[in-house]
């Protein structure tokens, strides 16, 4: 079952300062900041949370395809998703743009220095969900993850005005919205999935309650980092328990893997304990790994974790 996947596809350059900022930075002087860093260190990564989420899903054996708007630098990044098997067909070049690009400086006390440029991400509404309705690729079931505001906004009344289950993820989009927005999103959204802290500040923004979102949807899930996941559906609370990381390398993109998992969970019909189970093991998976894209891991040693950690075969 083909899902749309809205957000955004972005580059990640990540440099290492073999040094510590606070020797570098003075506090008494931060008003005329004038500093460079020498990075020996650097590499570039795909990512972006739609780029990040397809690739998890397509892990699985799901049929993901990616709504997004890129820039005219973008031309290796969609040749990958399509080696992937990953559908590109609307995913929107902008001319004249950049693919939205994060440049993040890392010091030896993991401290970072980030600069975000948004590109052609800014103009995502461009991208309209009822261009993908044709064919035999039309989805049924999306997720609407962080992308520009107005794209999100747009996507979220598209999905629900066509019919179609999707998920909305909160994620680093949260200081773009107020309690109206957040209101409307939950109200038009099937699904509504948040880390610990975003979903705080989803309830204070919007004056509700846990029970009072997840009244308004199929399922409100908040994940809790190495302490597991809370799925409310059908008038229960299922607590998820995490999976133990083979190592801890790095966290970037974990959210997403989980969301992979919590896509194709509802795609095959799991129940909710199975979904959020393997969804934890997907961020787990990813966690040993350097990059949000980096791990390679087939369906049958997804499956092998999956019974070695929870005593059972998922499918």
């Amino acid at each position: 079952m083909p899902s749309l996947i809205c957000g955004s596809v972005a580059y990640d350059t990540i440099m290492t300062f073999e040094g510590r900022f606070r020797e570098h930075i003075l506090p008494d002087q931060i008003h005329m900041l004038n500093v460079s860093f020498l990075v020996p260190g650097m590499r570039r990564e795909f990512g972006g949370c739609a780029g990040n989420i397809a690739y998890s899903l397509k892990l699985l054996g799901g049929e993901p395809v990616v709504m997004a708007t890129v820039g005219e630098d973008a031309g290796p990044y969609l040749d990958y998703l399509r080696e992937l098997g990953i559908g590109t067909e609307h995913i929107r070049t902008l001319p004249g743009t950049f693919t939205a690009q994060a440049m993040i400086t890392t010091d030896l006390e993991n401290n970072q220095i980030t600069a975000f440029h948004p590109g052609a991400m800014s103009q995502s509404q461009l991208s309209q969900v009822q261009d993908a309705l044709k064919g035999e690729r039309a989805p049924r079931l999306g997720i609407v993850a962080p992308d520009s505001r107005e794209g999100m906004l747009h996507h979220a009344r598209q999905f629900a005005e066509a019919g179609i289950p999707f998920i909305f993820d909160l994620g680093q989009a949260m200081p773009l919205f107020d309690g109206e927005d957040l209101r409307q999103f939950v109200e038009l959204a099937s699904y509504v999935t948040v880390n610990d802290y975003e979903g705080q500040v989803l309830l204070s923004r919007t004056g509700w309650s846990s029970a009072e979102v997840a009244a308004r949807v199929r399922a409100f899930i908040v994940t809790h980092g190495e302490r597991g996941a809370t799925i409310h559906a059908d008038g229960r609370q299922y607590n998820i328990p995490a999976v133990q990381a083979e190592r801890v390398v790095d966290p970037t993109g974990c959210g997403d893997a989980f969301r992979g998992g919590l896509l194709y969970g509802i795609e095959e019909g799991l129940d909710w304990e199975t979904t959020g189970r393997l969804a934890s093991l997907m961020g787990a998976i990813k966690i040993a790994h350097q990059g949000p894209q980096n791990y390679k891991v087939s369906r049958e040693q997804i499956g092998q974790m999956f019974e070695s950690a929870f005593g059972y075969r998922y499918a």
